[in-house]
């Protein structure tokens, strides 16, 4: 496999800032199973493929393999932009955990990102969820807040909190108790394609270094040879639009409260904000200033985003590592020209660190999905098999699978997941996985409050769109956000 051509943005040989850090470590103490303190490629290399672990042993110990019952369960399955070798991963996973526990009899649902947090609602409502689901980061806090969640923690399966990232914890914990389990974590880096570069007069290797330098990226290709610069994505109700502007949000100085603080309190609204206002004015001054990026950009996700940057039509976005393996894929079922020209876009894409802010501030979300067990009240029949859910839940969150589960665009939540043979395997096989991977100690949690998904999916995406089609002016749009987050927590933040 072709080695990764990494842009300027990502120094090897040194680890991340002390900044990021200090505000990684600063939610918790410091792992054990890793050492963040060094975190960079040079390291994660360095501990890939150092240790063996038995998933069916680790969790026979927890649940006999012998063991015999029923189990319901939903989880987020791939996306329609996924690569191919996520979905096999998946079906190896169920192959794998019925070929363990033969004697468990499961019933297994995939729903959309979208879809999932919307249908296990009102499932809930009507006492007819399944035992255990598998949500998003930002969906935990808001059914353990609503007594809807058992108290779940890693030692109840077999495992260490210190396995985990201290930031993916927080998303699973509420009024200091545990109610889940962090199944994968993930940190996104920006994508650039150096031929478009090299043909609008940019130097093809060097990606933006900043958020303004990113909006005059844009024009300037926009410009020079009429396409888009950026994949700007701004659809309602999406989980895409905060996973992309959050990160320009945080890097201006703005949030929806401190999340981005090393010791956030939620506190404070700071959506109008100078420098919140900033960050949307870039987002303006790209989509109607500038029209340099996709017309289509308020009702696209990220999958739309991904052919037309194949098809040389996008020159910039921020996504997973796994958008290498999307493309490999969508270029296998191009033909004639516009296979050759797909290509060409693959052989020169690069990734780099996301931009920063006009004072040096970088971050990312720190994304993810967490497991949980649900009350027996709220379950279809009323009985929650709890060893069944167990088993399941170690099996999904031990190194193996959490590796394997996560492998083409995104990392496990389990960090002994790090030193498997399989992680050594990914860093030979993706490309440009270094990059994201060292972009994790900047990742932000999103706000660990029971009204984070509604801020994240409605009143964000609400506030792009507002200011994008001139509904409202960008102070407007900021002002009616901050209002909405206001109302929503009771007149301040917490």
């Amino acid at each position: 496999m072709r080695k990764p051509r990494l842009g300027r943005a990502l120094v090897h040989g040194a680890a991340v800032t002390a900044l990021a850090v200090s505000t990684m470590m600063s939610t918790s103490v410091l792992a054990q199973s890793v050492d963040i303190s060094q975190w960079s490629p040079e390291y994660v290399r360095s501990i890939a493929g150092t240790e063996e672990f038995d998933t069916a042993a680790q969790c026979g110990a927890v649940t006999p393999l012998d063991y015999q019952g029923k189990l319901t369960f939903w989880y987020q399955g791939v996306f329609e932009g996924d690569p191919d070798l996520l979905r096999q991963y998946y079906k190896d996973f169920f192959v794998a955990f019925r070929e363990t526990y033969p004697n468990i009899e499961l019933q297994e649902q995939a729903l959309t990102y979208n879809d999932l947090l919307d249908k296990f609602r009102t499932a809930l409502l009507g006492n007819a969820g399944p035992m255990m689901v598998r949500l998003q980061i930002l969906g935990g806090v808001e059914f353990a807040s609503k007594g809807y969640l058992q108290e779940l923690s890693p030692e109840d399966v077999g495992w260490k909190t210190e396995d985990f990232w201290p930031g993916a914890m927080k998303s699973v914990m509420w009024e200091g108790k545990t109610y889940g389990i962090p199944t994968n974590n993930e940190t996104m880096g920006f994508i650039w394609n150096a031929d478009i570069f090299e043909r609008a007069g940019l130097d093809p290797e060097k990606p933006p270094a900043t958020w303004d330098e990113v909006v005059a990226y844009s024009k300037q290709i926009h410009d020079t040879l009429g396409i888009a610069g950026y994949g700007l994505v701004a659809r309602k109700n999406a989980g895409n639009t905060p996973y992309r502007f959050m990160p320009q949000l945080w890097a201006y100085g703005g949030g929806v409260f401190d999340e981005a603080d090393p010791n956030p309190t939620y506190e404070e609204v700071r959506l109008d904000s100078p420098e919140s206002k900033q960050a949307l004015q870039a987002s303006y001054d790209m989509y109607v200033r500038d029209k340099s990026v996709p017309v289509s950009a308020l009702t696209n996700q990220q999958a739309d985003n991904q052919p037309l940057f194949l098809a040389g039509q996008v020159a910039m976005m921020v996504s997973h590592p796994s958008d290498y393996d999307v493309m490999l894929d969508l270029q296998a079922k191009a033909t004639g020209a516009d296979k050759e020209k797909a290509q060409t876009v693959i052989d020169n894409m690069r990734y780099g660190l996301i931009p920063t802010g006009p004072d040096g501030r970088r971050a990312v979300v720190f994304g993810g999905s967490n497991i949980h067990i649900l009350k027996p009240e709220y379950v279809d029949g009323g009985v929650v098999d709890e060893a069944a859910a167990k088993a399941m839940t170690c099996f999904w969150t031990s190194p193996e699978w959490s590796l394997k589960m996560a492998y083409a665009g995104s990392n496990p939540g389990n960090l002994n997941g790090f030193k498997t043979s399989w992680m050594k395997e990914r860093l030979e096989n993706i490309e440009f996985l270094d990059v994201t991977t060292a972009m994790l100690p900047y990742g932000v949690p999103f706000p660990a409050l029971p009204v984070t998904p509604e801020i994240m999916n409605i009143i964000i995406p609400d506030m792009l769109q507002n200011a994008l089609t001139g509904a409202m002016t960008v102070d407007e749009a900021a002002e009616d956000a901050a209002q909405k987050v206001r109302d929503l927590t009771g007149g301040g933040g917490l």
